[in-house]
Parts: C-alpha cells; structure tokens; sequence
C-alpha cells in the first residue's frame, strides 16, 4: 500500500502541471462536489474528467487503507461504526480540496519540512561552537593574533619589495647609462684598454665578478680569460685548491673530568665560489674558528679512555658536522684527524705505575710458569738419569767440556765418578748394616722375669736368643773378605778412568 500511495501522489502531481498547463490556454471551469452528473463540456475537458476518476480512485484507496488501520486498532465496535459513518462524510465535504488543492498543499508541507531541516542543521554547529567556546577562547584569540602578525609581515614583505623593485628600475636605468658610457670609454682607448679590460685565472682558481655591486649571471668566471669593464665591474679570485689547517692544542674537560689538551687538522677546500664570497665575508676564518669549538664540544662528551681508543670515530663525526655547517658557505671539508692528546703529569705518573704494576705480574706470572715446567722437565731428566748411570756419566763428560772450552784461569780436577759411586755404596752397606743390628739388638733383649714354673721355658729360649749373635760373627769376615777383594778392582777402574780423562784433556 505505500508503495500504491508514492505512485498516487505522483500522478496526482503530473495531473496538477497538466491542469496548469491547461488552465494557460482555457478558461477555469467550475466542477460539482457531490454530483455525479455535469453538463455537458466539450471535447477539450476529457482529460480534466480522466483526472476525476483517478482521484475517485485514489481516494477509494485511501478509505480502503483507513479501513484496514481502524480494523486492526483495538477499539471497541462501536467506535470503528461511528468512524466508517464519518469517513465518508468528511470524504465528501473535502473531496473539491483533495482535487484542486491538494498538490500544492503537498509541495508546501514538502518545502516547509525542507527549510525545517535546513534550520535544523544549521543550528546543530551553532550550538556545538557555543559548548566549545568557553574551552577555545584563549586558544582562538592567540590564532587570532597570530594571524594578524603573520598579516601584518605580509603587508610589509610587499611594501618592502615594491620599494625594492622601484630602486632597482632606477638603478637599472642608471647602471645603462654607466655600462654605455664604459663601453664608450674602452672603445675610445681601445689599445691600451685590453690590458684592463682581459684578466686571466688559472686552473685551480675561479673568478666571481660584481657588476655595479651585483653578481653577474653565469657564476664565477673561469679558468682562463674574461672579460670586466672598468670603473663598473669588479672581481674576488678564489682558491679551490684543498687547504690545511692546523688546530691549535686545545684545553678539554672530558665527561669524566680529566683535562687533556687535545689538537688536530683539518683539510677542506672552497666547493662553490660565489658562495663563498656572497654569503660569508671570510670563509677560511669561519672555517678554522668552528673547527676549535668543534673539537672541543666533541672532546667534551667523551670519557678518556674513548679518546685514548677510539680516535677514528670521532674524527669521522668532527668531519661530518664541520662538513654540515660550512655547506652554508660553500667549503667542504673532507678530513680531520687528531695530532696528539696530552694528559696532566700526574696523570701521567699514575698511568704508568699502574702499567708497570700490570707489566709485573704478567711477568711474575710467566716466571712461574716457566719454573713450573722447568721443574717438570728435571724431574723427567732426573727418572731418566736413575734409570741408566750411563747418562749421569755422560752428563758428567759434558760439564767437563764445557769447563774446559772456557777460558778460565782456575785449574779444575775431575774426581773420578767411580769413587763417587764407591762411597755412596759404602754409605748404602753402612746405613744396612746399622739397620739390622738394631733389629738384632732389639731381638737380643731379656724377656721378663718369671716365676719358677716357667723357668724351664726360659732355658729353651736362650739358644735362640744367641743364634743372631753367632750368625751376625760369621756374616762379619765375609764382608770384610768381599771388600778386600772389591778394592783393587776399584783402583783399576780409577785409574782406568783418570787416564782416559786426561788424554781427553
């Protein structure tokens, strides 16, 4: 039904332009309310007839539409009779408006919501403005003189540049007159005015030339010749070749609060000449201050043992931010590098105490370590020479040789190493000996006094208490008749060997 509805209202606005349109061309025509019957009209009002029938229709519709709400409301019987008797009614004393006014009624109704949301809308950011404004006061007034500053710099950049481009007409004007009047003046003295006129630069050096104290256009002039009139243009030479300068010793506090004299070089050239001479009045001495308050901000933030260590590093950003600064001016400086960092004496003092301090026990600890496998190497020498008397013999010889290949005044007689070993047998028999008779005279002790029923037990024990004393007499002149027999054997091999030593000699 409401779609039924839109279709209805919009025929019932095509029919109203259709009635307008023909109302232009034909007189109005009155119509009946009620009546169904009219008299007769010509052919021309079909169409205003076509038009009752669709509102009769329409109006059908919406009364089958009230029908239907009034059903499913939920009022008693009576009240739904009374409103199907009065519908009609009110449908016929409304039906000669719902005709003829009821468009325009629409599009007013239309427009006047239309300008409802228009006001609806326009006031919805007039009240947000007005519960904003108490917090944005202070804000919206600083904008405000904000702007009125930034127009008011405005207005006087145009002043001042309307000024300016007055003065440069006029100059323009004077300054042609001038450039004739040169010109004249080197044609006139046209010989002796090329060597005024002509100027030669060499290859690493440029020429940036001011005509009527402005620069000319092109850049600076060169290498070879160019060309200035007199009395009206003149020229700066610039350098490009790399310079050095070297950085006086500067006095830093470090981060660690250590003052250390500190200085350095830097290497830059002039990368752009007109630069150089437009924007700063003396380049090279710009440069070389920045370079002592450089190095020394940079010392600043450093502790000393990075200054000491990490001397590349903070070459590397010296250079960056001197390079960075004086790009401004037209130098680039490609290196800087740290000469010397001296410390205070004391300092000094202390750091090498505690360097040679360091250096002490390094080397008292390879000492030890060194004793410690020299005694590992002895030890192994000494099994090695107890192993085989050849070798201690043989080690022996070699002492002997080396004492004799020296130049020494002391006579030096070898004792025979067989006299060595016969002594240190005797003291080995000696010490065995002295060992068993211990033994026997601690076998040889009385036992305990007893009584009588074990006397004859200490009757049969006396044999064996004199048994080590005969055996220890007989063991006697055996020894004695091995030793006599040993001892010339020994003085052959004695005398053996001191012979062969002495023709070793």
């Amino acid at each position: 039904m409401p779609d039924s509805m839109m279709d209805m209202e919009h025929r019932d606005h095509q029919l109203h332009r259709q009635q307008q349109q023909s109302h232009h061309h034909q007189p109005p025509r009155l119509t009946a309310s009620t009546s169904t019957f009219a008299p007769p009209a010509p052919a021309g009002s079909q169409s205003e007839e076509r038009d009752r029938d669709r509102d009769r229709e329409r109006d059908h519709h919406l009364h089958h539409h009230q029908s239907n709400n009034v059903a499913s409301s939920p009022l008693p019987v009576t009240a739904s009779i009374q409103l199907h008797q009065q519908q009609p009614q009110q449908q016929q004393q409304q039906q000669p408006l719902t005709q003829l006014q009821q468009p325009q009624l629409r599009e007013r109704e239309h427009h006047q919501q239309q300008q409802q949301q228009q006001q609806q809308m326009m006031q919805q950011p007039q009240q947000q403005q007005q519960m904003q404004q108490p917090q944005q006061q202070l804000p919206h007034s600083h904008h405000a003189l904000m702007q009125q500053s930034q127009q008011q710099q405005a207005i006087h950049r145009a002043e001042a540049r309307r000024a300016d481009e007055e003065i440069s007409d006029k100059a323009s004007t004077c300054g042609k007159l001038l450039i004739f009047l040169s010109v004249a003046l080197v044609i006139m003295t046209l010989p002796f005015s090329l060597f005024v006129c002509f100027k030669v630069v060499q290859e690493y050096e440029r020429a940036v030339i001011f005509r009527l104290g402005r620069l000319m256009q092109g850049g600076a002039k060169g290498p070879g010749i160019f060309f200035i009139l007199p009395c009206i243009d003149s020229y700066a030479r610039v350098d490009l070749r790399t310079r050095t300068y070297d950085v006086p010793p500067q006095e830093v506090l470090t981060k660690d609060s250590v003052t250390v004299s500190v200085d350095a070089v830097v290497y830059y050239r002039v990368s752009n000449a007109t630069v150089s001479i437009a924007n700063v009045e003396n380049a090279h001495h710009s440069t070389r201050l920045l370079a002592q308050t450089t190095l020394r901000n940079t010392m600043g933030t450093r502790h000393l043992h990075e200054i000491l260590s990490e001397r590349m590093t903070i070459s590397g950003t010296m250079q960056v931010q001197l390079d960075e600064a004086t790009d401004a001016w037209g130098i680039k400086v490609e290196r800087v590098e740290i000469k010397d960092v001296r410390l205070p004496v004391q300092l000094q003092r202390a750091m090498a105490a505690e360097a040679e301090a360091a250096r002490e026990a390094r080397a008292k600890v390879i000492a030890a370590e060194g004793e410690q496998k020299a005694s590992r190497a002895l030890r192994e020498a000494s099994e090695v020479i107890g192993d085989s008397p050849a070798a201690l013999q043989l080690r022996y010889l070699q002492t002997l040789n080396t004492i004799s290949a020296e130049k020494n005044s002391t006579i030096v007689f070898p004792l025979p190493i067989d006299l060595i070993t016969y002594f240190l047998k005797t003291n080995e028999a000696t010490t065995q000996q002295n060992a068993r008779a211990a033994a026997a005279a601690i076998g040889n002790t009385p036992p305990p006094l007893q009584l009588a029923p074990q006397q004859q037990m200490g009757q049969q024990q006396q044999p064996q208490y004199q048994q080590p004393q005969q055996q220890q007499q007989q063991y006697q002149p055996q020894q004695q008749q091995q030793q006599q027999q040993q001892q010339p054997q020994q003085q052959d091999q004695l005398y053996q060997q001191g012979q062969q030593i002495s023709s070793a000699m």
